[in-house]
């Protein structure tokens, strides 16, 4: 499936995205052959009566097995795994297949010792270095499910995490690093566990010289001294339906949503991802630009490449500063990349230190074959910019953390077919992408609404949430039974072609992170001076959206606006991080409503963009929504 000299005729692809949809019983029990199972699945699909469906309900594996030990059977033990390069430290390691079965085998026998079972939660808080991706492996051989959180989070996020999750243990590094700062993780970590209402038995540290952090006596453990004389461990089986992972991502409430990845599906998902979406084969370098805190980071950092005998570059740099525009250019020539993901931020931000692409046309590119772009709406400028300077071609794609692997895409491994400007692609083979009106009627090509697939989602997407399953039904199979409701807005046109507009909810994108404005509107009501707040995602050239709050103070306040600006922040940027990009607050006499008293952010985004508007007919008061507007045109950006 996998011919890259193929003329791109679309052929193969609307042969196999038939075939998936009318019999996916048949089509994905055909791809579940390319797993080595421990125990063959007999049983391929079954419907659920909630709506929910379970693939490959009796089958047995392991994720880890898959990822590295069959690797080294197939005869790739000396090939190169992981590939670590670190420009904020200058640091650069390669990990053959081998080497790293070696390192993640004594880790795992390390958690086994510590007494992670399977079944058992395991929180990792880590920065981009090797330790990351062993320990999420080491998890999955023994059977332990993993959670990644973000470095990046504030201690009130980790926290939330950690009470949902009720981890065995927590493994974390002493700090991470940014351009020129060090973040020190330990005290973020301590400060977590004292706002936690559930600590974990034990926190494994794994000492970075730039910033070393204190071990709490009892809880603590040095990570390097800690697997002295520690004997390797086997891969477990475990169950397809067993979770491999939980990954929380921002929900509307405030409250993140535990999306649950299961063992049989996923390793299904990514052996067939890396062949037939991205058109990658074993041998190839493959670069997923992201963090593991991110489902890219999960499926296009470590399993989907590993799993299926490619190398993958483990960076940790930004794509400016570190040391320049060039850092991107430059890995791909020291490496030979052949293909890469990243976000259509990252390429932004080069585009905004590097317009006539010097960086770029000063390295030698003739290894990479695509660039594919994806987490964000790609801009036809973006687009046209880099695919003009590179000389290659730049493919969007679009999918979800709830999915785990795209949903609409070229798909290079079955000859492709050619990109339309300004959208996503077509639907991969598996998902029957429709779009639907609030009735639930389906519309016509070119027609907008809500982007809806019909079930059952393919395997690999995720089936429920952690400890809160009536949430998933409620969250996304309610609003229109018989679909998963995606919550992102478009239409798709008369080719088939998908077009994502944005979200149709209150979470906004931020350079690719999914952030939920209902969480700052909370956190921005417990200022004592504030009476009422609204958060909006806005555009923003470099990041995609950038929140801004608009907020109604309490009346006797003796502070002033720009105090409360302030403090409001320091407050969020506290609570949530710094890659919340919460910099703009406005504060206003009164919110615009709707007579029921519904808060109108869709006309607000349009007003902050400048786009047109239509006041609604049911507003409250049309000159509240003209003072507001005021504001927000005098406001600078």
């Amino acid at each position: 499936m996998n011919d890259r000299n193929a003329e791109p005729s679309g052929a193969a692809y609307t042969h196999h995205h038939l075939q998936s949809i009318a019999n996916p019983q048949a089509y994905w029990g055909e791809q579940a052959r390319q797993v080595a199972w421990y125990r063959a699945p007999q049983q391929t699909l079954e419907a659920l009566p909630d709506g929910t469906h379970r693939w490959f309900a009796d089958g047995e594996l392991n994720t880890c097995y898959l990822a590295l030990d069959r690797q080294i059977e197939l005869g790739r033990g000396e090939q190169r795994a992981l590939i670590y390069d670190s420009p904020v430290t200058g640091q650069q390691a390669t990990y053959t297949f081998s080497e790293l079965r070696d390192e993640v085998a004594r880790l795992a026998g390390l958690l086994r010792t510590l007494g992670v079972e399977k079944g058992d939660g395991v929180i990792i808080y880590m920065p981009m270095i090797p330790q990351a991706a062993m320990a999420m492996l080491a998890c999955a051989r023994i059977g332990a499910v993993h959670s990644v959180v973000f470095g990046g989070f504030a201690p009130h996020e980790l926290a939330l995490r950690i009470d949902d999750l009720k981890p065995r243990l927590l493994l974390t590094a002493s700090c991470g690093l940014e351009f020129d700062r060090v973040i020190p993780y330990k005290p973020l970590v301590d400060k977590a566990l004292t706002l936690a209402a559930f600590s974990p038995e034990h926190v494994l540290l794994w000492q970075r010289p730039q910033a070393p952090g204190d071990l709490l006596p009892g809880r603590d453990l040095d990570w390097r001294q800690a697997l002295e004389g520690i004997a390797p461990v086997d891969p477990v089986a475990v169950n397809s339906l067993d979770p491999l992972y939980i990954l929380y991502t921002s929900g509307t409430t405030g409250k993140p949503k535990g999306i649950v990845r299961e063992n049989g599906g996923h390793a299904v998902a990514m052996l067939y991802t890396m062949g037939v979406v991205y058109g990658m084969s074993a041998g190839d370098v493959w670069w997923g630009i992201s963090d593991v805190g991110w489902v890219v980071g999960h499926t296009l950092i470590v399993y989907a490449p590993l799993m299926s005998g490619c190398t993958t570059v483990f960076y940790e740099g930004k794509p400016i500063r570190t040391p320049d525009a060039g850092a991107y250019w430059r890995i791909i020539e020291q490496y030979r990349v052949n293909a890469l993901f990243c976000a259509p931020t990252a390429m932004r931000a080069i585009r905004k230190e590097d317009p006539q692409g010097h960086h770029l046309t000063s390295r030698d590119l003739g290894s990479i074959r695509q660039l594919f772009l994806a987490g964000e709406k790609l801009d036809s400028s973006t687009h046209e910019w880099l695919e003009g300077l590179s000389g290659k071609p730049v493919l969007d794609h679009w999918w979800q953390t709830e999915t785990g692997w795209p949903v609409t895409a070229p798909c290079l491994g079955l000859q492709g077919h050619r990109p339309a400007p300004g959208s996503s692609n077509r639907p991969v083979p598996g998902y029957a992408v429709r779009v639907m009106d609030e009735g639930g009627k389906l519309l016509g090509p070119g027609e907008q609404g809500s982007i809806v697939i019909a079930l059952p989602l393919p395997p690999g997407c995720s089936q429920t949430l952690w400890n809160d399953h009536p949430r998933y039904l409620s969250a996304y199979l309610q609003a229109f039974p018989g679909y998963y409701n995606s919550g992102d807005g478009g239409y798709v046109d008369e080719q088939g072609f998908v077009y994502i507009m944005g979200r149709t909810d209150d979470v906004i994108n931020v350079s690719g992170h999914r952030l939920s404005t209902g969480e700052m509107e909370d956190l921005a009501g417990q200022h004592p001076a504030v009476a009422e707040s609204a958060v909006i995602g806005v555009h923003d050239e470099i990041k995609g959206q950038v929140p801004l709050a608009l907020v109604v103070l309490k009346d006797g306040v003796d502070q002033s606006p720009a105090q409360v600006q302030q403090e409001l922040v320091a407050w969020v940027r506290e609570r949530i991080g710094a890659l919340a990009c919460f910099n703009r607050v406005i504060v206003v006499k009164r919110l615009p409503k709707t007579r029921s008293g519904k808060t109108l952010r869709a006309v607000l985004r349009k007003i902050a963009d400048g786009e047109a508007y239509t006041i609604p007919a049911t507003i409250d008061d049309p000159a509240i929504l003209a003072e507001v507007a005021q504001a927000l045109a005098t406001c600078p950006a």
